[in-house]
């Protein structure tokens, strides 16, 4: 069955950080085209990222159940952003604050399943705004939190 994105938006409300003709979309700053169900330039959207984004939940045959809409789970996953000693690692940010405790279980459990690191972000809980750079958090074997943690200490971007 294929699954329809609409009227879900996380990913243009801002809870991925991307850029759209010139116009930055981060957590607290939706992209400008985003109505909150849809896209108001959707004709004209741009490939990239746009027309070529795709949130796990959406791909066709992905892993992650029917009930991890991002608007419904609190998550929106990216699968296989980047691979790590051969390893495909995948990415959750939170569709708020955090990832609900729930949704972060069963994606922790999926990744030590799977043998499938996990990089997830959440807000700082002792700041009252929304940050635009969340706290970036590993799970998986302590040599791939080590990386990550290298990655971030010398401003390594990893996707």
């Amino acid at each position: 069955m294929l699954r329809e994105c609409q009227p879900c938006t996380a990913c243009c409300d801002g809870w991925v950080q991307i850029k759209v003709k010139g116009c930055e979309a981060y957590p607290g700053h939706p992209c400008p085209h985003s109505t909150g169900s849809g896209c108001d330039d959707y004709d004209n959207r741009p490939v990239d990222p746009c027309r070529k984004f795709e949130c796990a939940w959406v791909k066709s045959g992905s892993f992650l159940p029917d009930s991890f809409k991002p608007s419904e789970c609190g998550a929106l996953v990216i699968d296989s952003i980047l691979t790590w000693q051969g390893l495909k690692v995948d990415l959750a940010v939170p569709v708020g604050r955090e990832i609900p405790e729930e949704t972060l279980a069963w994606l922790m459990q999926f990744a030590e399943r799977e043998m499938r690191p996990l990089i997830y972000q959440q807000q700082d809980p002792s700041s009252p705004a929304l940050e635009k750079n969340p706290l970036t958090l590993a799970y998986g074997p302590p040599a791939f939190q080590e990386w990550v943690l290298e990655q971030q200490a010398n401003n390594i971007s990893l996707w």
